[in-house]
């Protein structure tokens, strides 16, 4: 398969073209030939214009690269490697909700021949692949697993925003179905990670390796975000805290936050439901979740405490909260617990403004509801600075200082401003 790539005799596809899928292909496309597929077509047109929908490659990126953008499933026939690398999130109950890796696996199956290969790239929970995926696949193409067709399982681990760890400098966890496709993935993938892969024994090892990474990091901004809950009570500011803490060499600096995005605030959800499959409830990780998934209505209570203490009317109140997206100087607003803040506000009947340089604001109407305002308008009673863009970190008392009635709130959610607020009442995690 590897010759027959690098030959061009045979073809890439790259089903789902996000954050994930788009820099993948564009990648490979550098020493393949790829298609690059997606249902959707205002997306394709895009990136047939060689601009990245999601903002985060440049025109260059585009450049030099044997690729088409289609959002049509007969180009899909000419490909024999398959990589899908589609979005898998949770529904309302915080289920899985494996709808487009469903809808995604169909549509392969439908274009699948004797001798293809596919990868799956999509975070799941152990078995899923094997279990899910290939059943459809074998359904939709008549063809039988590992005899007429190989899978392999190779988890994402692209960083939105994160210039300094990309796709191609961090080692790539590969598996197969069987160890020619092990081997055969494995070097299709050395292509382009310069510092190689790391080879799993098998789909389920490398499915559990990519959602603990996540799961162990969303575990520990829990305690944190439960420390900074009680360190708020005792009156002591928890940034100041991990500071003392982090002068021992073996103390690990996690912060307390907001948790959401598309990866930390939902791969721990996968994990979980597939305990209760087992029969075990995953106590520890459960708690975790509940913790980071509270701390957006957390920040807005402990901001309407303060300003019915700085003897206020909620009502007659006015707040505005810098950063909507789910983290610093992206433009990804899925999943942002940034909006459980300003639904908790707003349940209190206080008027909140919203703003982000880095958000779409028909993405923000259609997705929550809400409008961005381009600048403040106006004089506040609280500014909750949610998100640590990089246009915010500079800001001086000055800044806040225009903004601001008297008595007025800085909520410092990341800590950006400690020890530099004297004019105003200053709280942060």
């Amino acid at each position: 398969m590897l010759n027959e790539l690098t030959s061009k005799k045979k073809k890439m596809a790259v089903v789902g073209l996000g954050y994930v899928g788009l820099p993948i292909a564009l990648e490979f496309a550098k020493k393949l030939s790829v298609i690059g597929f997606d249902i959707n077509e205002k997306r394709i047109k895009m990136m047939q214009e060689h601009i990245d929908p999601c903002f985060e490659l440049s025109k260059e990126d585009f450049e030099d690269t044997d690729i088409i953008f289609t959002p049509d499933i007969n180009v899909l026939k000419e490909a024999n490697f398959f990589i899908i690398a589609v979005p898998t999130p949770i529904d309302e109950y915080n289920q899985p909700d494996l709808l487009p890796l469903i809808s995604a696996s169909k549509t392969v199956g439908k274009v699948l021949k004797k001798g293809d290969y596919v990868v799956y790239e999509s975070t799941v929970y152990p078995g899923c692949t094997e279990e899910d995926c290939v059943p459809i696949l074998e359904k939709e193409s008549g063809l039988k697993f590992i005899e007429d067709f190989k899978v392999g399982y190779s988890p994402e681990r692209i960083n939105p925003g994160d210039k300094v760890h990309t796709l191609t400098n961090t080692i790539k966890i590969v598996s197969g179905c069987d160890a020619e496709s092990l081997e055969e993935i494995s070097k299709v993938y050395e292509l382009i990670i310069t510092p190689g892969v790391h080879r799993a024994p098998n789909l389920k090892v490398a499915e559990a390796g990519k959602i603990i990474e996540n799961t162990q990091r969303d575990i520990n901004i829990a305690l944190m975000n439960e420390l900074s809950i009680i360190f708020n009570r005792i009156g002591i500011n928890t940034f100041d805290v991990i500071e003392a803490a982090g002068t021992k060499w073996n103390f690990l600096k996690f912060y307390p936050g907001l948790v959401g995005g598309h990866c930390i605030g939902v791969d721990p959800y996968y994990l979980v439901h597939k305990a209760k499959q087992k029969g075990y409830h995953a106590q520890l990780i459960d708690s975790g979740r509940f913790i980071n998934d509270s701390m957006g209505g957390y920040i807005a209570k402990q901001t309407v405490k303060k300003i019915l203490a700085a003897d206020k009317h909620l009502i007659q109140s006015r707040v505005l909260v810098l950063g909507f997206t789910f983290k610093e100087n992206v433009a990804d607003i899925r999943n942002s617990k940034v909006a459980d803040i300003v639904k908790e506000l707003q349940s209190y009947r206080v008027t909140v403004d919203v703003s982000d340089p880095y958000a779409d604001s028909e993405e923000m109407k259609h997705e929550y509801h809400i409008e961005l305002k381009k600048e403040p308008e106006g004089k506040y009673d609280a500014i909750i600075v949610a998100v640590a863009h990089k246009q915010y970190r500079d800001y001086t008392e000055q800044f806040f200082t225009e903004f601001l009635n008297d008595k007025g709130i800085l909520v410092d959610v990341k800590g950006l401003y400690k020890d530099m607020i004297n004019k105003f009442i200053y709280w942060s995690l």
